[in-house]
C-alpha cells in the first residue's frame, strides 16, 4: 500500500485516483473548486464514465478514497504526488502550463520531506526539467524530492478498463531512488513497466497520440478515394487490419476525431516539433484531412437537400464518441453549427451528452430519444455511434421521420439493408 495524492480531479485525476484506491492503495484527490469536492464527498460524480461511479462509492466508503481542497493535507499525508491537472491549448497550438507550475511552486513550498513528484498530465517533453527547477526555486524547507514523468493513456469510455488493465507503464526517471516506489504502486495491474529517462516518458504519450490520429486521417483519406472509384471503406480498411503489421484498429472512417485528446496533442506535438526546429509536415497534413472530413460531409448533406433553410434536420450523437459525456470539439457541433448558421432547425438526442451541450448549444431542441429527435425531420444525421443507435428499429424510425433520408457519419448501418428499407441512405466511403 502506498500513500498518493492526486492533485486535480478532473478526467485524469478522478479515475487515476479511483482505480489506485481499487487496487488497495491510499487516495487523496485534492481540487480547488469546492462544488467539485461537495459533489464527490456526497458520492456524486461530475462526468459519465462507465463503471466509474460504482469504485468511487465503494473506495469513499472504505477510506481508501477521500477528497479535500486542502492541498497541504494531500503533501504532508502522501508519499507520492500526482499532478494531474489541466494542460490547455494556446491559440497558437503550445501549451499553457499555468497550472501545472502553480501546483509545483505549491508543493515545493509545502513539503517537509522527501517526496515524489510524479507528471501525469499530458505536457510537452522538458516539462519535468522545468517542474524540477520549479520545486527547487520554492523549496521553503529543502526538502530532497525527485521529478517522474508517468504519461497516462486512458480513453474517454473505457478509461476505467485501461488503468485496471493498462497495456504498459511508462515511468520517466533522473534516477534510480524513485522506482521502486513508482513499482509498487503499478505491481497490482501486472503490467509490462517501461522505466525510461523523463524526455522520452513525455515524447512517448504525444507519439502515441498522434499515430493514431494519423491512423484514423488515413482511414479518412481513403475514404474519400472509395467514394470516387466506387470502392467500400470497410472492405479495404478489414483487408488492411488483417496485417498484422498494421492492425485494424483506429481505422474507421467517419467524421473524423475529436474531443479534448487528439486535436490538443496534435497541435502540441507540432509546436513541440517547430520550437525543436523540425517542422512536422506530416502531423499538419493529418489535421488538415481530419478538418476536410466534415466539410465533406456537409457538401453531402448540401448536395442530397439542396437547401437547408427552414428544413428540420434530426441529429443523433453529441459526445465525440460513444460512452461518455464529453462534448469538447466533438464533430457534431462542427455539423450542427454551419446548418443553424444557414436556418435549418436541429433537433438532437445523445444518451449522456445533452447536459453539457446544451452549455455550448443552448437554442436547438433536445429530445427524449432517438425517435422524437427523427420525428419530422426532412433528414436524419449520426454523429456518434453510440450501440444505441445501432440498435434502432429502423422500420419504426423510418416512419417517424418526414423524409427516410439519412445522412451516417458513423457508418453504423448496412448500405443495403438501408436502401432495401427505402431509406435515401449517405455514409462515409460507401
Amino acid at each position: 500500500m502506498v500513500k498518493i495524492c492526486i492533485i486535480g480531479t478532473g478526467y485524469v485525476g478522478l479515475v487515476t485516483g479511483a482505480c489506485f484506491a481499487e487496487v488497495g492503495h491510499h487516495v487523496i484527490c485534492v481540487d480547488n473548486d469546492e462544488k467539485k469536492v461537495a459533489m464527490l464527498k456526497a458520492g456524486g460524480i461530475p462526468i459519465y464514465e462507465p463503471g466509474l461511479e460504482a469504485i468511487v462509492g465503494r473506495n469513499v466508503a472504505t477510506g481508501r478514497l477521500r477528497f479535500t481542497c486542502d492541498i497541504t493535507d494531500g503533501v504532508t499525508n502522501s508519499e507520492v504526488i500526482f499532478i494531474a491537472v489541466p494542460t490547455p491549448p494556446r491559440d497558437d497550438g503550445s501549451v499553457d502550463m499555468r497550472y501545472v507550475e502553480k501546483v509545483a511552486r505549491t508543493i515545493a513550498e509545502t513539503m517537509t520531506e522527501y517526496r515524489i513528484v510524479v507528471d501525469k498530465s499530458t505536457v510537452p517533453v522538458k516539462t519535468g526539467e522545468k517542474v524540477a527547477q520549479t520545486i527547487k526555486r520554492y523549496n521553503k524547507h529543502k526538502a530532497e524530492f525527485d521529478v517522474v514523468s508517468n504519461p497516462e493513456f486512458l480513453r474517454e469510455g473505457c478509461a476505467v478498463d485501461d488503468l485496471l488493465h493498462p497495456d504498459r507503464v511508462v515511468i520517466g526517471v533522473t534516477g534510480e531512488r524513485p522506482v521502486a516506489k513508482m513499482e509498487a504502486i503499478y505491481e497490482p495491474f501486472q503490467a509490462p513497466i517501461i522505466v525510461t529517462d523523463i524526455n522520452s516518458a513525455e515524447l512517448i504519450k504525444h507519439a502515441c497520440n498522434s499515430f493514431l490520429a494519423l491512423k484514423i486521417s488515413y482511414a479518412n483519406a481513403l475514404s474519400a478515394i472509395c467514394e470516387a472509384s466506387g470502392a467500400n471503406i470497410d472492405d479495404v480498411v478489414h483487408g488492411m487490419g488483417l496485417d498484422k503489421r498494421i492492425g485494424r484498429a483506429f481505422l474507421n472512417a467517419g467524421l473524423g476525431y475529436g474531443g479534448s485528446c487528439f486535436p490538443k496533442d496534435i497541435s502540441a506535438f507540432t509546436h513541440i516539433a517547430d520550437a525543436l526546429g523540425y517542422d512536422f509536415a506530416l502531423l499538419k497534413e493529418v489535421q488538415h484531412i481530419n478538418a476536410q472530413q466534415v466539410e465533406r460531409f456537409l457538401k453531402k448533406i448540401h448536395d442530397t437537400l439542396w437547401i437547408v433553410q427552414d428544413k428540420t434536420i434530426g441529429v443523433l450523437g453529441l459526445a465525440f464518441k460513444p460512452d461518455t459525456d464529453y462534448v469538447r470539439l466533438a464533430p457534431a457541433f462542427e455539423v450542427i453549427r454551419p446548418l443553424l448558421k444557414e436556418g435549418a432547425k436541429i433537433q438532437v438526442y445523445d444518451p449522456q451528452a445533452m447536459e453539457k451541450a446544451k452549455e455550448v448549444l443552448p437554442d436547438i431542441t433536445y429530445c427524449a430519444d432517438a425517435y422524437a429527435a427523427a420525428t419530422g425531420v426532412d433528414a436524419l444525421v449520426i454523429c456518434t455511434e453510440w450501440d444505441e443507435f445501432r440498435n434502432l428499429n429502423l422500420e419504426k424510425l423510418k416512419k417517424v421521420m418526414g423524409h427516410p433520408t439519412v445522412f451516417d457519419g458513423r457508418n453504423i448501418f448496412n448500405p443495403q439493408l438501408m436502401a432495401d428499407l427505402g431509406f435515401t441512405y449517405k455514409s462515409i466511403g460507401r
